[in-house]
């Protein structure tokens, strides 16, 4: 097999990996949803409960329940505080959903709530630990887009990098090259300024704080920059670069958000962000 073709082919193996890992980042971590179904009676409810909320209006908690005789009641408290849970309250009917408005909190304030269903008196909650929501600053689209786009090529070509180090390929400093551009611009120039628009601050991460995607970007993005320094020096070091893509793939298997920016309102003078 000559190399055009086998190249084609590690391109294509490249983009797919890229692919799986956009579905299980878009379907993992601390901000997807919660879901289930639970039976009332003889009517089955299926149910998604948010666990993030962008902007600086009351986050809107729905759950499709079309039995106008099927009542639901939430209570609230926020996360890492002092707080007592709230009394139960009626969620309200809105065509053939019951919503509950939680109040909102500042960028990085995190609410603890539990929604209820059931018949009057006869009220089951929906899951056994409750779902943990934070709230975010709106990320405009000229932020967000590049950076999903730019973040996710990265990781391609990292991974055809990784093929032609494991290959003897003679790409190896071109995609290199282009892997700590990508990764730089995406995660390390977009990567802070949607931190900034969320949660208010550009870095989180060591050693001002303990942001888990922070992190992981930062030290990705220190061992690509080392592995393409050593193969400039010697193509023969390509070592470097299959550690720096298996780190890379590594980065993407860690739930995004996990560890992320929260306030903490046990500290009601500072509310200290982490």
């Amino acid at each position: 097999m000559n190399y055009a073709v086998k190249s084609f082919l590690f391109w294509v193996l490249s983009f797919l990996m890229m692919a799986a890992a956009a579905v299980y980042q878009r379907s993992t971590g601390p901000t997807y949803p919660v879901s289930g179904t639970v039976v009332i009676g003889s009517e089955k409810v299926t149910y998604r409960l948010i666990r993030t909320w962008e902007g600086d209006t009351d986050a809107q908690v729905k759950v499709k329940v079309e039995n106008p005789e099927i009542l639901g009641e939430y209570r609230f408290r926020r996360f890492k505080s002092h707080d007592e849970w709230s009394e139960q309250i009626p969620m309200q009917r809105n065509g053939n959903e019951l919503v509950a408005p939680l109040p909102n909190l500042p960028p990085a304030g995190k609410m603890m709530y539990e929604i209820y269903l059931g018949t009057e008196g006869n009220l089951i909650k929906l899951t056994n630990d409750p779902p943990v929501l934070r709230y975010k600053g709106i990320v405009p689209g000229w932020v967000l887009i590049p950076h999903i786009i730019i973040i996710f090529t990265a990781m391609m070509f990292s991974t055809r990098t990784g093929f032609e180090a494991l290959t003897k390929g003679k790409n190896l400093k071109k995609y290199a090259t282009w892997t700590v551009i990508l990764f730089g611009i995406g995660g390390m120039i977009f990567g802070p300024l949607i931190q900034k628009f969320a949660f208010g601050a550009l870095w989180t991460g060591w050693p001002l704080g303990s942001d888990l995607t922070d992190n992981k970007s930062l030290a990705t993005f220190i061992i690509w920059v080392i592995a393409w320094l050593q193969v400039r020096k010697d193509e023969r070091r390509r070592g470097w670069v299959i550690v720096a893509s298996l780190a890379l793939i590594a980065t993407f298997i860690i739930p995004h958000s996990m560890m992320g920016s929260e306030i903490d309102f046990t500290d009601s003078a500072t509310h200290q962000v982490r």
